[in-house]
């Protein structure tokens, strides 16, 4: 049930902030139900699919999506994704956690400012 809870937060703050799911599932999945960094991010990567499919379908439907350009981010995107999950696995836990935990502090500072 927890899952599932976790699942409805990351679909509504992505579609409504535009903001990756991630940032809503990790911390979720790590603090919430004690899944090892590694894990909820790979759990997490896995459910952004399926969250980004949705929610792309229901601004797509409207003709609120710039195709071309999401292809221009998504491709590269991609690229980084693949780049990013090689490092993940020869970093420490506790560095990656940390890493994390720097990126939304400095993502919220930056929104605030």
């Amino acid at each position: 049930m927890r899952l599932v809870l976790i699942g409805l937060a990351a679909g509504f703050f992505s579609a409504l902030f535009g903001v990756g799911g991630g940032v809503v599932i990790v911390p979720l999945l790590v603090l919430g139900l004690s899944f090892p960094q590694r894990a909820a991010t790979g759990t997490s990567l896995a459910a952004i699919l399926i969250v980004a499919l949705a929610g792309a379908v229901a601004y797509g439907v409207r003709g609120e999506v710039h195709w071309g350009d999401a292809a221009l981010v998504g491709l590269p995107a991609a690229f980084g994704a693949i780049g990013g999950a090689a490092l993940q696995q020869r970093l420490p836990a506790r560095s990656l956690a940390f890493g994390f935990a720097g990126l939304l502090v400095l993502v919220g500072i930056t929104l605030l400012v």
